[in-house]
């Protein structure tokens, strides 16, 4: 069960508090700032943002749908009880609860949209995977002539999203169909299982690196993030639920010796190697991986995290497919396009309002407690995965192939960053939901997001 936290003196529990609130309004002042300052700009500049709704991608249109309620309904459920029974359920059965509350969550904002728009028709668009899955006859043929294809103005490119990650993305939903699960609906229910189950992994995870406290605190957090609007809505969830599950195997495996760690961190490395083979960007899900064993004060599960991820490696390259050929050619196709016009003046900072928008206002009111040194230095479990996740998202700025639509991009990182509000006062967690809540519903119902 989770220990009590140590007393705070009244005094210093006041300004704590005020200090979540500053940090909170410093995040909302980011947004407002991202938001007016296209506005300010001249038409030109606006227009080269290529986002209607910066920092967000997506059109203004205030809508309901069948959704509306179903998530208003799940918010309250989390809200009332989610801190407490969080608190006190067995931890196998807050996992599996966790895993449907979130579920419903993500699945209740998609339908806001409805079903045809917010589900079905999010990956069947004529710039996504499911466009390109009636052309390929042979998987081998798909695997070897892939790079053949990434670049644009010839009659056979790729479409956006299938030329811009590896072969593996769209190796998935070719799978998928191939297996009797095409069309739009599978693709979406792909990522919602898959997302979901991030929630679960991630709560695992800290359970695995002596914080089963800090998850139970998280769970709630998780299940109401701001960031569900994004995962049915996008490859990106399937993403998300790969790689989460690979570092939640590694943080398990530094509890195993011998067999038993081989056992969990070589399929560790087998789920964070793929997930390279499905987003080059997921590359930055090292920086997880390294904070996993720095927290848990080992490096035994290395070594055969490593044979798996090679191993991926080895597979894809024997079958036509050379990763590093892959990515030299989607920064060239990545400048063909709309990013060559995007200002990186702009989208340099306006990035991380956007992740404000994922992680909600309870996440960013949380960092400066998760990134005390005290907390850091003492390895605490939250703290120093939350900073993993703020310093891959920084490295992913950093290479600037990722002008706008971060929110949905880098939602394997940010995700972590969801467990922060851990670490606000249990009194304050049902205010915190709240907002969390209401960040999401207010972004979903006010804007059509798009890809």
């Amino acid at each position: 069960m989770p220990t009590e936290p140590p007393a705070v003196a009244p005094r210093d529990r006041q300004q704590s508090a005020r200090g979540d609130i500053v940090a909170a309004l410093a995040g909302a002042l980011l947004v407002a700032v991202a938001i007016v300052v296209p506005f300010l700009a001249s038409d030109e500049y606006q227009r080269s943002l290529f986002a209607k709704v910066a920092p967000l991608f997506g059109d203004w249109l205030p809508h309901y749908g069948p959704g509306s309620a179903l998530a208003m309904i799940v918010a309250a459920v989390v809200i009332w009880q989610g801190p407490s029974f969080a608190a006190r359920a067995r931890f196998g059965f807050l996992l599996a609860a966790s895993w449907a509350a979130a579920a419903a969550w993500m699945i209740s904002l998609a339908l806001i949209d409805g079903w045809e728009r917010g589900v079905v028709n999010r990956l069947t668009d004529p710039h996504e995977y499911l466009h390109e899955v009636p052309g390929i006859d042979s998987i081998s043929g798909l695997v070897s002539g892939f790079t053949a294809r990434i670049l644009d103005g010839q009659p056979d490119s790729w479409t956006t999203h299938v030329s811009g990650h590896p072969v593996g993305a769209i190796l998935s939903y070719v799978v998928l169909d191939r297996v009797g699960l095409g069309g739009g609906a599978w693709a979406g229910m792909l990522s919602l299982l898959a997302g979901s189950s991030a929630i679960v992994a991630i709560l695992v995870t800290l359970r695995a690196l002596g914080s089963e406290a800090g998850a139970r605190a998280a769970a709630p957090f998780l299940v109401l993030a701001p960031a569900a609007i994004w995962v049915v809505a996008s490859a990106d969830g399937y993403f998300m639920g790969v790689a989460a599950w690979g570092i939640a195997l590694l943080a398990l495996a530094t509890n195993r010796r011998g067999r038993g760690a081989w056992a969990l961190a070589f399929p560790a490395g087998l789920l964070l190697g793929f997930g390279v083979y499905l987003n080059y960007g997921l590359v930055l899900m090292g920086v997880l991986a390294v904070a996993v064993l720095l927290a848990a004060r080992t490096a035994r599960p290395l070594l055969p995290a490593l044979a798996g991820a090679l191993l991926v490696a080895g597979l894809f390259t024997w079958a036509g497919f050379w990763w590093f050929e892959g990515l030299h050619l989607v920064v060239d196709r990545y400048y063909q396009g709309i990013a060559s016009i995007r200002p990186i003046s702009y989208w340099g900072w306006a990035n991380y309002a956007a992740t404000v928008c994922v992680i909600g206002l309870a996440s960013v009111a949380a960092l400066p407690r998760a990134l005390r040194l005290s907390r850091l230095r003492s390895r605490d479990a939250v703290s120093v995965m939350v900073a993993a996740g703020i310093l891959a998202i920084l490295l992913a700025g950093i290479s600037a192939l990722s002008k706008a639509e971060t929110e949905r991009i880098w939602l394997p990182f940010t995700i972590w960053i969801c467990t922060a509000p851990a670490l606000l006062p249990m009194q304050h967690h049902r205010r915190w939901l709240i907002v969390q809540a209401v960040i999401a519903l207010a972004i979903n119902h006010l804007v059509l997001t798009r890809w």
